[in-house]
């Protein structure tokens, strides 16, 4: 019996991240969010995969928001840019994780 290889879909996923030592963000930044698209079979196994890869960059991932796939945005009337489109392409032909933007924290943000 061959099994059928699952279709891998982008999931958009907003990760919160704390303070690590050389992590990168600005010097006086609390933490930072990431707009991320990430590749995976289910949106668990992209979740997965992207506080794996934010832990190997040396990032304290604290959260993680998921918005659904490209399909499930659209259902709920999102409007999808072309270029988010092309971000969430790439994370599928690469079956990776595209970081889309990053928003560092400051204390006393609201």
């Amino acid at each position: 019996m061959v099994k059928e290889k699952s279709k891998h879909q982008v999931y958009t996923l907003l990760i919160e991240v704390g303070r690590k030592e050389d992590d990168g963000l600005p010097e006086h930044a609390s933490g930072a969010a990431l707009m991320c698209y990430a590749s995976g079979v289910d949106e668990a196994e992209a979740v997965r995969e992207t506080v794996a890869l934010m832990k190997q960059a040396g990032l304290a991932p604290l959260d993680v928001t998921g918005y659904g796939s490209l399909n499930d945005r659209i259902a709920e009337g999102h409007d999808i840019e072309d270029e988010e489109r092309a971000l969430m392409q790439r994370a599928l032909d690469e079956n990776s994780v595209v970081v889309a933007q990053t928003t560092a924290f400051y204390e006393g943000d609201d």
